[in-house]
């Protein structure tokens, strides 16, 4: 998997978590929703995201260097 599918998979894990734990924990979780929400939609304004710069640190490469190094077949 590349960086974007791996943030898009990130971000719907911590959404859901968060409101489960919302629902049989703790209202307060809600704001954690509410962080990944307005992370991303940051993101779709900078082109900038922490875990994207973290998944890269890692070694996960992103769709772009993944096409280049499979030819442009994924």
């Amino acid at each position: 998997m590349n960086v974007e599918r791996w943030l898009r998979c990130i971000a719907g894990f911590f959404v859901v978590v968060s409101v489960l734990l919302a629902r049989y924990h703790s209202l307060y979780w809600l704001f954690f929703t509410a962080f990944v929400g307005l992370n991303l939609f940051q993101s779709a304004f900078t082109n900038w995201c922490p875990m994207m710069t973290i998944l890269k640190k890692v070694g996960v490469k992103s769709q772009c260097q993944s096409e280049k190094q499979n030819g442009g077949a994924q």
